[in-house]
């Protein structure tokens, strides 16, 4: 197979880490020469296997298929640490540019952002020459919205709001193929399996790939922590401070000490549990604080808040120089 491989070398990077080390690869890569990735192309059965990408596999009758191992999952599971950016633009570029910054996820944001399932398609599909991890955020711990979510792709899922083992185990049965949960089936067809050309594969094994994170974000939800964190197939417990605060009457009252009380109570009753800790940072926290404390999951960042606040800079820049309003 003949490959268009940008042959310069990739600029020196000695002594730092690279903020995005597949791309890296793909510049050692291209510095070896066309031929040294055709044959990587050959051995790992894609170029982005070749280079450190996304590992896809490849069989003869097929071609490329789209179950995938779960890179995020992995790495929180050997107990690695990783950020996330929330995406409510409704934008295949804004989506495409976080993947390619670096980020090891991206947060579709489907309980307070506009887009629609098709909107997430065109997301998911500016992510996929990248490692970054497609998550959504689905509006509600539904059956439905859940089944539609991850038909889609979706290699994770956000459920907000999660107070009870009771509604842990609802969600872990939406995610689920009979007979370990309820999930309606039409792997035959759907976006995740290949539009069925992976169907058998998808459905043995999208139980073990899939990533699922409970919001806690109720009075009631850090009480029951330890009780959703027992619920197998919970992987990330993931404290919304905003509405957290809000449930004890004093929404964004971060120096309330009671607001305060609830989060650390929330924050601690994470930890001890075991399961993976998962935040976003806040008044209260800020990522350093997080990232101290034990919190392996940050999700930070957003590209509206990019935009927003790259424009305001601008503009007070500019007014700042010119003195004009």
């Amino acid at each position: 197979m003949a490959l268009d491989v940008d042959t310069s070398a990739a600029p020196s990077d000695a002594g730092r880490a690279h903020p995005r080390p597949w791309l890296r690869a793909m510049g050692g890569a291209a510095a070896g020469g066309a031929a040294a990735v055709a044959a990587g192309y050959q051995r790992h059965g894609s170029l982005s296997r070749a280079v450190g990408l996304r590992p896809c596999r490849l069989t003869k009758d097929k071609g490329f298929l789209l179950m995938r191992d779960n890179l995020l999952k992995q790495r929180l599971a050997a107990g690695g640490r990783a950020l996330g950016c929330w995406l409510d633009m409704v934008s295949p570029l804004a989506a495409e540019i976080v993947a390619l910054a670096g980020y090891d996820c991206v947060m579709i944001d489907h309980e307070h952002g506009p887009g629609s399932l098709m909107d997430a398609v065109g997301q998911i599909h500016a992510i996929s020459g990248t490692p970054t991890t497609p998550l959504m955020r689905v509006p509600w711990n539904d059956s439905v919205m859940i089944k539609r979510a991850l038909d889609i792709g979706v290699e994770g899922l956000m459920i907000p709001a999660v107070s009870s083992a009771e509604e842990a185990r609802a969600a872990v049965a939406a995610c689920r193929y009979p007979p370990a949960g309820g999930r309606g089936a039409a792997y035959g067809a759907i976006r995740a399996s290949h539009y069925g050309l992976d169907r058998e594969d998808y459905r043995n094994r999208v139980n073990d790939q899939l990533l699922l994170i409970c919001q806690i974000e109720t009075l009631e939800g850090v009480e029951a922590i330890p009780d959703i964190a027992r619920v197998p197939g919970v992987d990330v417990l993931f404290i919304g401070p905003y509405d957290l605060s809000g449930s004890v009457g004093k929404l964004g009252g971060y120096d309330d000490p009671e607001v305060r009380w609830v989060i650390d109570r929330a924050e601690q009753a994470i930890l001890e549990s075991g399961v993976c800790y998962g935040g976003i940072p806040s008044p209260v926290r800020t990522m350093a604080q997080l990232l101290d404390v034990g919190c392996r999951l940050v999700i930070a960042g957003s590209d509206v808040g990019f935009v927003r606040n790259g424009a305001l800079q601008e503009v007070q820049t500019f007014r700042a120089l010119t003195g004009e309003r």
